[in-house]
């Protein structure tokens, strides 16, 4: 067994992922990172140390024009050759917004309903510890705090019936795929975007991460340690969810004596327990809502990414979900 096959096995174990009788969705865009995730469970099932339904999802983003579309047809056939299950999306190509953001966001969508269909109780995603460390940087960047830093997690709830798994998160890094690949013959397919720096990840991958391998040669695995560190930190020292977050309201007299540094933790905490978690709130958004306390005004509003609304209303702070039409 291959040393990558061989580590998959494990995280799985850990994991508690079900070794018989279930189903999984496997989301493959092609590329060397899925496509080694896919390979190593077809060798897993070949070898009869799992026993499960694998369906594999492709999502066509539509954004390559003919590239796109043959990126489908490339992992629709290796899934017939590897007698797995195939299902695809697509959505319209993205004109406006952040198109990354807009991307991620069709594209779990598309899991998310694909494993609903099949019953599946886990979508898997490849992503290694290079994406954690390009998570770490994009989120320091943005100004984000802990949530932001602690980055992706091995598995979390997409809901309350399906695990989002991401199984080579702690362990793979993107060499490990691809020389999982190679020594394979494993074909694979290129993304151009990948290397389309207009986008900050892509800068961060190609120009910022090789300058700090220069100081530290094994900086994505210090950057991912120090993610699953804050993360570990964040689960030992979470704060329980008081009543006032509980109802989506802070009182602002408990806001207006504390220093900056206290009244952003706060802040961030009482976002958490009100939105669920921190995803896409930034440094801006929280001293927005610092500047809604020290306002004069009461009726004052602002919005958070995700269709989040903050009101002040007399002494305190509302928290309220707002429906976004698409």
């Amino acid at each position: 067994m291959h040393k990558f096959v061989r580590s998959l096995i494990t995280e799985w174990r850990k994991l508690g992922l079900p070794i018989t009788g279930e189903t999984i969705v496997v989301a493959v865009s092609g590329g060397a990172d899925s496509m080694s995730l896919l390979l190593a469970i077809h060798d897993l099932v070949r070898r009869k140390k799992l026993d499960l339904r694998v369906i594999v999802a492709h999502f066509n983003h539509k954004l390559r024009d003919s590239e796109s579309d043959t990126d489908e047809r490339f992992v629709e056939a290796r899934s017939a050759e590897l007698g797995f299950e195939f299902v695809s999306g697509s959505a319209s190509p993205i004109r406006k917004g952040n198109l990354e953001q807009e991307a991620r966001n069709a594209r779990y969508k598309f899991l998310g309903k694909a494993a609903h269909a099949a019953e599946a109780i886990a979508v898997l995603t490849a992503h290694t510890r290079n994406d954690q460390a390009e998570t770490f940087l994009l989120n320091l960047i943005r100004g984000s705090g802990q949530d932001g830093l602690a980055g992706m997690s091995s598995a979390r709830s997409m809901d309350d019936k399906t695990l989002l798994v991401r199984p080579l998160l702690s362990w793979a890094t993107r060499s490990d795929t691809e020389d999982f690949c190679r020594e394979n013959k494993i074909e694979v397919r290129t993304d151009r975007m990948n290397d389309d720096e207009r986008f900050t990840r892509v800068r961060i991958r190609k120009t910022i991460l090789p300058a700090l391998a220069e100081i530290n040669p094994r900086i994505i695995e210090t950057l991912a340690q120090t993610s699953e560190l804050l993360r570990r930190d964040g689960e030992v020292n979470g704060r329980a969810k008081n009543e006032a977050a509980e109802d989506g309201e802070i009182q602002l007299k408990k806001l207006k004596s504390l220093p900056k540094e206290k009244l952003y933790g706060e802040l961030r905490e009482w976002l958490r327990a009100s939105r669920g978690n921190l995803r896409s709130l930034e440094l801006k958004h929280i001293e927005a809502v610092e500047r809604l306390i020290l306002s004069r005004k009461s009726g004052k509003t602002i919005e958070l990414p995700g269709g989040g609304r903050v009101v002040k209303q007399g002494g305190r702070l509302v928290f309220s979900n707002i429906k976004v039409e698409k």
